[in-house]
């Protein structure tokens, strides 16, 4: 499969609702609020149910208001959108919040303490209200992520309350104690058959990881779990985000990991115990002379609707390294990282993904379930375990 081949694919836009996707927009720009609402009322399965200027006015009326998202400006007056967010999340844990903000070093540092805090996606925002009118890019970007989150929203409480009222609670106690499942019974999809890979009989030399929404929040648990176990060998991260947020997002990876992070560079050399993020707003890809493997940043158009990409990473690394490469897709909206899992396992590699119910949304790791290439589909809480494991030569 080429790179070019893979930007014929169309995005995936979330779980059909029967009731309409309920949003709350909360910014103190009368601009913006006006067309983001009319962008997103213009689509038959969203609904805008409410619009704050400030975030007192939203957190007072959230319960009220029951909305499935909450789009939240950062900078505002009365209260801010980090202080709206922690106590929208008390008055309503697990809602889907999505912050907003203009592509600033300090925005994404605020972003990034926002994802950690309980906000389940960021936004980039036109740095000019006059120009919010004109950017396609940021008006499919709300669309796409307001319909992907809150159907993954309502599909995670549909799954939860049939799980409820399916299990009776000496069910529940017996679940509990019974025997640990094989990996092959572990977290398949409901309503899918298909049977998994075996893993590649050779160690892994490098660790490559292909997240977006939700990413940086899974990334952060993966990293914190593995960190003690990379020593030997590079670990290549493409999360989708634009530029300025991938460098926050590596710094706050190195402190998890304890690993020197940073993002890639342009000819840089790949090092065993390194942690290398892909930059936003070009394609990180690997390639070999001699001996040594190095990265090259491309600034070539977006494939999959993103960039960076997964699968350009994902698809330079399989052709370097082999059955030697361990890959893991996390959770993500849309089927970037497909493409490479199917050459990743034409070649022997080896691949884990997320399962659907720790997802943020099923996106990603769904298209790679579907290629029948995968080796494992984990819940998030597993996975830094499983890769350690592998690591350190285990095999089921």
């Amino acid at each position: 499969m080429t790179v070019s081949a893979l930007n014929k694919a169309t995005p995936a836009t979330g779980a059909a609702t029967t009731q309409p996707i309920k949003v709350m927009i909360v910014d103190d720009a009368i601009v913006v609020r006006g067309l983001v609402g009319k962008w997103l009322d213009e689509e038959p399965d969203i609904e805008v149910v409410v619009k704050h200027r400030n975030g007192k006015d939203a957190v007072d009326d959230v319960v009220r208001a029951d909305p499935d998202v909450v789009l939240l400006d950062i900078e505002m007056p009365v209260m801010d959108g980090m202080t709206a967010l922690q106590k929208m999340l008390v008055l309503k844990p697990g809602l889907c919040v999505i912050m907003a903000s203009t592509l600033t070093q300090r925005n994404a540092e605020i972003s990034m303490k926002a994802l950690k805090l309980g906000a389940m996606d960021y936004l980039p925002k036109p740095e000019r209200n006059g120009a919010v009118s004109t950017s396609q890019d940021f008006k499919r970007d709300i669309i796409n992520k307001t319909r992907a989150l809150g159907g993954a929203a309502r599909s995670r409480r549909a799954r939860k309350l049939a799980q409820a009222s399916a299990i009776a609670p000496a069910a529940r106690s017996a679940a509990a104690t019974a025997r640990p499942r094989l990996l092959s019974e572990i977290n398949k999809p409901s309503g899918q058959s298909f049977s998994l890979r075996p893993y590649s009989k050779i160690l892994p030399r490098i660790l490559v990881i292909g997240s977006s929404t939700g990413g940086p929040q899974a990334l952060m648990e993966v990293m914190r779990a593995i960190g003690p176990n990379i020593g030997k060998i590079p670990v290549v991260i493409a999360q989708h985000m634009p530029p300025n947020f991938t460098a926050i997002l590596a710094k706050n990876l190195g402190k998890e990991s304890g690993r020197p992070t940073q993002e890639a560079t342009d000819d840089g050399t790949l090092e065993p115990g390194n942690v290398y993020v892909a930059p936003g707003g070009v394609h990180t890809v690997l390639y070999k002379e001699g001996a040594r493997i190095f990265t090259k940043l491309e600034d070539t158009p977006p494939i999959n609707f993103c960039k960076p990409a997964v699968d350009p990473m994902f698809i330079s690394a399989s052709e370097i390294y082999g059955p030697a490469i361990l890959s893991v897709i996390l959770t993500g909206m849309g089927a970037d990282g497909a493409g490479g899992v199917k050459l990743i396992a034409e070649k022997g590699g080896s691949i884990i993904t997320q399962d659907e119910d720790s997802c943020v949304v099923f996106g990603m790791p769904k298209a790679a379930v579907e290629t029948g290439c995968c080796s494992a589909i984990l819940p998030l809480s597993k996975i830094g375990s499983e890769i350690s494991r592998i690591l350190k030569g285990g095999r089921p």
